[in-house]
């Protein structure tokens, strides 16, 4: 078992040790409707201590069309300094072709997305096609509907192993809470087609490409000086842990359930640091949800 983690009450018992902040969106900023109650106390606050601060997300969306629902949502861009997607990097690589796999890839596309996805493809030199048969590639940006499991992709996925067909997934989450439902994500698909044998290139946490963006945009040169707060274990912490900055673990989000509440509404600090040692993701601290 691995050292007990540290309970922070609040941001605000350890942002003096912080120039730079990283900051994930579903589970740690919003449910996906509104904002967690300290969320925007916490935003404030920051900014007037002169922080910055990058909103990462593994959305499979372009950073524009994320940052308007973060202000729909009630999270306006005056409160952080910048956002970068996994969708944003997926995005870029489809358009610059900059990488081998990339320039490898043909323009006949089999597009896996729910319909608010619909405007991934806009810009891009692609040819959306509905049978797999003559797909060159898949992108997969996520299941149809939120009450869908992997099952429904499989015939599918056998049809795409046939071909050798790659894959191309722009949000690396297994699940997420929705409206205090678990739904799957894109990476649930593509972690199953792997399984069957296929290949697929994943962007967004944890993976480094998409940190290397996000250090760029925030600009603190310091690493020991900069603290990553997420929901996930094995996309947030263990992409921190990768990167070689702190993190914190948020309870609100997917690990509700498995962390527990005790009676002060804070995470049951054994069942925080059973599961760490079970991911192998390292968290300097667990939190109850974002709050100062």
């Amino acid at each position: 078992m691995a050292s007990e983690v540290r309970l922070i009450k609040g941001l605000g018992d350890v942002a003096d040790a912080y120039d730079g902040f990283i900051l994930d969106v579903w589970g740690v900023l919003h449910d996906g409707l509104k904002p967690f109650p300290g969320v925007l106390d916490v935003l404030h606050r920051l900014k007037a201590a002169g922080k910055r601060s990058v909103v990462l997300s593994n959305a499979p969306r372009r950073a524009i069309p994320v940052g308007r629902r973060l202000t729909e949502i009630g999270i306006p861009p005056t409160l952080y300094d910048h956002i970068h997607t996994s969708g944003e990097e997926t995005w870029q690589h489809l358009k610059r072709r900059d990488e081998p796999f990339y320039e490898s890839l043909g323009r006949a596309v089999y597009l896996i997305a729910p319909p608010r996805d619909n405007d991934v493809l806009e810009g891009l030199d692609l040819k959306q096609v509905d049978d797999m048969a003559n797909a060159e590639f898949i992108l997969n940006t996520g299941p149809w509907g939120w009450d869908e499991d992997t099952a429904r992709y499989e015939s599918m996925l056998q049809s795409a192993i046939a071909r050798r067909l790659p894959m191309v997934c722009a949000n690396p989450d297994l699940v997420v809470h929705h409206q205090g439902r678990r739904a799957i994500c894109a990476g649930a698909i593509a972690q199953r087609y792997e399984t069957l044998g296929g290949s697929v290139r994943w962007h967004g946490k944890p993976h480094a490409d998409v940190y290397k963006r996000a250090l760029a945009l925030l600009d603190v040169g310091d690493r020991g000086r900069i603290l990553a707060l997420g929901d996930s274990l094995r996309t947030d912490i263990a992409g921190a842990n990768g990167a070689g900055i702190a993190s914190i673990v948020v309870a609100s989000g997917i690990h509700f359930d498995e962390f527990g509440q005790n009676e002060d509404g804070h995470p049951h600090i054994a069942n925080v640091t059973a599961a760490v040692t079970q991911a192998g993701a390292t968290p300097m601290g667990a939190m109850a949800e974002l709050r100062w």
